[in-house]
């Protein structure tokens, strides 16, 4: 299912430009980390994606929007997440972890397209692989976050509210 005009997307306009290999971009680390453990909790949860992507559930947007905030809006499917090491991610151990989500989940994505229907990502025989790899991701950057691993993906608005400008 793809997002609807109506619907509230975290997906913005193409890519900012580039200097240099790094992407020029005013969005703080803090809200591309945010972005990236919104798309990995939602990936990372079975139940979510029954109860609120195939239910068409308002304000959660799709599974594409999730990979979008994942792998685009990071450049992690052009490089290793270990580029952003020190600042995106706390140490080593989350970027190999966080690589090993998108790895996961390119995976799939290159085989349905970008914008497929949900079921068709749920039902990709690779599909269960990159959820395990996604909340393996989502539980390490959680749990140094400090934040409560097992609480239910929160809504594009609620993200939206953690990511605004100060």
């Amino acid at each position: 299912m793809t997002v609807h005009s109506s619907e509230k997307s975290s997906r913005r306009g193409a890519r900012s430009s580039t200097m240099g290999r790094m992407p020029l971009n005013d969005m703080p680390w803090w809200r591309w980390r945010s972005n990236v453990r919104s798309a990995l909790h939602m990936i990372s949860d079975p139940v979510f994606q029954q109860d609120c992507w195939l239910a068409a559930r308002p304000g959660y947007g799709d599974v594409t929007d999730a990979v979008y905030r994942l792998v685009e809006d990071t450049w992690l499917d052009n490089w290793s997440a270990e580029k952003y090491v020190g600042t995106i991610f706390r140490d080593d151990a989350e970027a190999v972890v966080v690589d090993a989500a998108v790895l996961r989940v390119l995976r799939v994505l290159h085989d349905v397209g970008a914008d497929a229907p949900v079921r068709v990502y749920l039902e990709h025989p690779d599909w269960p692989e990159a959820v395990r790899a996604a909340r393996e991701a989502h539980v390490m950057l959680a749990g140094n976050d400090e934040d409560d691993v097992d609480a239910p993906p929160r809504s594009l608005d609620v993200l939206a509210i953690y990511t605004r400008s100060a």
